[in-house]
């Protein structure tokens, strides 16, 4: 379904995004759980005033410098992530050697084909998720279900909209964990390595931005965006702006 939303409308960009949640249910990518979750996340962005406020900005440069530095960075897509920023996510998987794969809470053979078929139509190369051959010990769920040369594999792991179950289990397996959430109370960014408190939209685009300046600076130089980033002043200052912050 096209719908046409004015450029000028004040909640142009969040209905936009609806729409794409929307046509990727009509396309097999999305669930219509991912529906309820976008409102969720949603309501913190706006009181975030849509913006990538710094210390977010901090936590994706740290996040690019993360999977640089990483021997198999893997990047954990679900049906709202492929919907909303497919060509980003292909994108930043090629400035940093990242390796693509599905991983489904409401999993089906259906949509885990759907969701790679439409990454690779976006220029993915050799999407992972459609063999799940090895398990995240500790889970019950259907994201238990991984690729053994994928996120089984991995050392950093970067997931957007991630369920906080896994998000503690990939922790135990002793992988660093980059979580984009717009809730910082919520168990996944609490858990993370590098919890990003930012809209999707706005964070992988950032993140491949930041790799990509990153690519061409020393190893010190991406060591020191690692180490100067605290996560635990980055989830306070989100926080704070989201507790000052109000809808228009």
């Amino acid at each position: 379904m096209t719908i046409e939303v004015p450029d000028d409308h004040p909640r142009s960009e969040s209905l936009h995004t609806r729409h794409q949640i929307e046509d990727g249910v009509d396309a097999g990518l999305t669930h219509k759980q991912g529906l309820i979750a976008e409102g969720r996340g949603e309501a913190f962005d706006y009181l975030l005033g849509e913006r990538t406020i710094p210390s977010a900005d901090r936590a994706e440069r740290a996040a690019a410098a993360h999977l640089l530095r990483a021997d198999h960075p893997v990047l954990s897509i679900n049906g709202n992530a492929a919907a909303l920023v497919p060509d980003e996510i292909v994108g930043l998987a090629d400035t940093t050697g990242a390796t693509i794969e599905v991983n489904l809470f409401n999993r089906t053979d259906e949509r885990i084909a759907a969701i790679a078929d439409h990454l690779q139509n976006h220029g993915a190369t050799d999407v992972k998720g459609r063999s799940a051959d090895a398990r995240i010990p500790g889970l019950t769920s259907e994201r238990a279900k991984v690729a053994a040369d994928g996120i089984h594999a991995a050392d950093v792991v970067l997931v957007p909209l991630e369920d906080g179950d896994r998000a503690e289990a990939l922790g135990a397996m002793g992988k660093t964990e980059i979580v984009v959430d717009l809730n910082p109370l919520s168990r996944s960014p609490q858990v993370a390595a590098v919890p990003v408190v930012d809209n999707l939209v706005r964070a992988i685009p950032n993140i491949t931005a930041h790799a990509r300046e990153l690519a061409n600076r020393s190893d010190d130089e991406r060591e020191r965006a690692i180490d100067v980033f605290d996560r635990e002043a980055a989830l306070d200052a989100a926080e704070a702006a989201i507790r000052s912050g109000e809808f228009d």
